[in-house]
């Protein structure tokens, strides 16, 4: 079956030529590519949510609570698990999930505006504290203590932060072309 919906939207997505977000020379140091990378995915993320308010609550298909805005919080909640409480020790409890609530970063994903406000401050928050973390180790090799996975490198946490964006950006290609039909990058 054939849709009647356009596979491409203009303007939706930047032009490839327009696309700065792989920046760092493909030949450069391993935290330059890592944290270059790692950016990258950031930014899909955004990019995939922009222009959108309360479609970010838009849920995929039933009876799946995914929605972007599911993925704005959880991401939050992933950066600061590894960043702030595995690799910096820091007693940061999550965001948006708890025991009581393990899905709280999706289930409590509604179209208030206070809440999307509130889940894009956090994520920017997580992610900023996250950059100056990598900027200030001395290296790669600067590790933390996590209860699920033992020792882990801060070289292991970016890769593995890579891994959980790049996964979580192609549930958001999927929901975007869900709420309005754009598709892109």
């Amino acid at each position: 079956m054939t849709s009647q919906r356009p596979h491409r939207r203009a303007g939706i997505f930047a032009a490839a030529e327009e696309d700065r977000r792989f920046s760092t020379s493909a030949t450069a140091d391993e935290r330059s590519l890592l944290v270059d990378i790692l950016g990258a995915q950031r930014a899909t993320l955004e990019m995939k949510c922009a222009g959108l308010a309360g479609e970010l609550a838009l849920r995929s298909v039933e009876p799946s609570t995914l929605s972007l805005l599911g993925l704005v919080r959880h991401l939050a909640d992933v950066e600061r698990r590894w960043f702030r409480r595995v690799l910096a020790g820091q007693d940061a409890p999550a965001l948006f999930t708890s025991a009581a609530h393990p899905d709280g970063d999706f289930d409590g994903a509604v179209a208030d505006p206070a809440v999307i406000a509130e889940a894009w401050a956090a994520w920017r928050a997580e992610v900023a504290f996250s950059e100056g973390f990598v900027a200030e180790a001395p290296d790669l090799a600067v590790a933390g203590e996590d209860s699920w996975r033992g020792p882990v490198s801060l070289r292991w946490v970016l890769i593995h932060m890579i891994e959980e964006y790049a996964r979580h950006n192609g549930h958001a290609d999927l929901l975007r072309e869900c709420v309005d039909g754009a598709v892109g990058v």
